[in-house]
């Protein structure tokens, strides 16, 4: 029955609806009150203008706050001046703002009810004007008053239809912006989802290899400390090298989620070699080779992708790997082939379906290639292939 709207909203309506009675009242007074040329009209037809009036604009008032209560006002005003003897006022024009709201605000069962009464009001109008208010053509007989009926059927139908159907235009106007509106949330928050699945898969990349270097790196120097002062020295200082790295790449990657705009870090084939360093610091041999070599410069996206394939496979060497792992890249004319092997510690296992292996997938998939991640037999293997488009 009762619609949500805003204060403001309502605010206007009523003003409107009042300004609209101060105008429209009167001139229905003056036209058709008492006076000159209505002398058997009194001082009583004046309080049931005033009071239709009021009927119909107060429906006007509470038209997209309640439009079926401003349909019912509606009518019981047009009754009432139906019952008068009155014929077409100035107030009826509230007749058409009503049946308006009722087709662009109503229920489904409003906005019906609303189409219901532009056709049975039309059909009244014509009834009444021809049968109380003996409206005829020619001399009234009786085809002439069929006539004019129907004349009069067919225009008031027509104004009362039109009011109708304009309301409905814009309510279909108003459904189509709620349409466009959820679809532009629903696209925003589909790319803040992208956006934050991107920016986790880079922070554990990051910080899960850091954290595995570190770790490899602080165990080694605390079995060392005693015997090897030097050794433990090292260790550290590729910890604080490896952590301040990581910090870096954080703080990027914080500032981006802090401002769209900013660059989160992009690693390219010339960083593999660091790669491989931190990984030989951590106590890990990477047997690497490269058959055929890149023939050109790949994409940026490739060589992104590629690295962090390789940063997330070697961590998991780290973690879970016997001390050496074997990569394999083979830069075909059309594709990019990445194999890492490692030989798994004695009831160690990698998750298949782990964050990482998810991240790895994913940054495959997001150039348009494809990876599996398995165990075969006592190694783990990481196997992707990666196409090979127009160089960026």
């Amino acid at each position: 029955m009762i619609r949500p709207l805003s204060r403001m909203a309502l605010t206007l309506d009523i003003v409107g609806a009042a300004l609209l009675l101060l105008v429209l009242a009167p001139m229905s007074l003056v036209f058709y009150g008492p006076g000159a040329g209505n002398p058997a009209i009194g001082g009583a037809a004046v309080a049931v203008i005033v009071f239709a009036s009021v009927l119909m604009f107060g429906g006007v008032a509470i038209g997209r706050l309640a439009p079926g209560l401003a349909l019912a006002a509606a009518w019981a005003g047009a009754a009432l001046q139906m019952l008068a003897g009155f014929g077409p006022l100035p107030i009826d024009f509230a007749i058409l703002l009503v049946l308006y709201a009722t087709s662009a605000w109503g229920t489904r069962r409003v906005l019906w009810w609303g189409f219901a009464s532009a056709l049975s009001g039309g059909l009244v109008a014509a009834v009444y004007m021809v049968i109380v208010n003996g409206v005829a053509f020619g001399t009234g007989t009786g085809w002439e008053k069929v006539t004019a009926g129907t004349l009069l059927l067919i225009v008031s139908v027509m104004a009362l239809g039109f009011a109708w159907v304009c309301g409905l235009l814009w309510r279909v106007v108003l459904r189509a912006r709620r349409t466009r509106a959820a679809q532009l949330q629903a696209e925003s928050l589909a790319v803040e989802e992208q956006e934050r699945v991107r920016i986790a898969r880079d922070m554990h990349d990051i910080v899960a290899h850091s954290l595995a270097v570190v770790i490899a790196q602080a165990d080694g120097a605390r079995y060392a400390a005693a015997a090897k002062p030097e050794v433990a020295t090292e260790a550290l200082g590729t910890i604080a090298h490896t952590a301040r790295g990581a910090l870096s790449d954080v703080r990027m990657l914080l500032t981006q989620l802090r401002h769209r705009q900013g660059d989160g870090p992009q690693p390219t084939l010339a960083d593999l070699e660091a790669l491989f360093a931190q990984v030989r610091q951590a106590g890990i041999e990477p047997r690497v080779t490269v058959d055929p070599m890149p023939p050109g410069e790949p994409p940026g996206s490739i060589q992104l992708a590629v690295y962090r394939i390789l940063q997330e496979a070697l961590t998991n060497a780290i973690r879970h790997g016997d001390g050496a792992v074997d990569v394999h890249l083979a830069w075909l004319p059309d594709r990019v082939d990445v194999d890492v092997r490692n030989t798994v510690k004695g009831g160690a296992s990698v998750a298949p379906g782990g964050h990482g292996v998810i991240g790895m997938r994913e940054r495959a998939q997001l150039v348009g290639g494809s990876l599996q991640a398995e165990h075969r037999g006592a190694q783990f293997v990481v196997h992707a292939t990666l196409p090979i488009g127009v160089s960026e």
